[in-house]
């Protein structure tokens, strides 16, 4: 098992030769194309992946602690895989469309410019989080604890108050039909 610290990885593709297992500590991974790799059993603490391709990457019992992603493609990711110790990602304008976040924790977080087409966001923990100009078309949210999330500025999201924690969440007036489609009524 590799230890790798403060290293960049630059335009390198992992889709043809695997990232090593291991641990790596504080490294940088810039305009890499993970896509359909495996990063199962690998460690990341404090990792940053910039203009990175992660669609369809395996991450059974990967560890994810204070990574974050930008400007990422990470289309298809299962999350709910991870080690759940230490868990933790920050996200900034990355697409995340069909990915799983079933029963993860991400509590008191931020997150911003995201796409969430189509994710799961069943029996998650969403609360005290903030989210600034996020696009929930078509995201699945049962059993999800929203309670003190910030959804004012993001759209697309369809949420049932009777099977989701919401209290003192913000909803901007724009989006208050996401929080009333199960009515199906119609608001001009």
């Amino acid at each position: 098992m590799a230890y790798v610290e403060e290293k960049t990885f630059n335009k390198v593709d992992f889709t043809s030769k695997a990232l090593e297992k291991g641990e790596y500590d504080n490294c940088t991974f810039k305009e890499c194309d993970f896509s359909n790799s495996d990063l199962s059993d690998i460690k990341f603490l404090e990792c940053r992946f910039d203009n990175c391709n992660l669609s369809m990457t395996k991450l059974i019992n990967t560890s994810l602690c204070d990574v974050r992603f930008k400007n990422c493609k990470m289309i298809g990711m299962h999350f709910e895989t991870c080690n759940e110790f230490g868990f933790s990602i920050h996200l900034e304008d990355c697409n995340l469309s069909l990915s799983s976040f079933y029963k993860i924790k991400m509590k008191k977080n931020t997150f911003k410019n995201l796409k969430f087409h189509e994710c799961d966001f069943t029996e998650s923990d969403l609360s005290l989080s903030v989210f600034d100009q996020c696009d929930f078309a078509k995201a699945t949210f049962d059993n999800t604890n929203l309670e003190k999330a910030d959804m004012q500025t993001s759209f697309n999201y369809s949420i049932d108050p009777d099977k989701n924690r919401i209290k003192k969440a913000k909803f901007s007036l724009n989006g208050i039909a996401g929080l009333l489609d199960k009515y199906d009524i119609e608001i001009n």
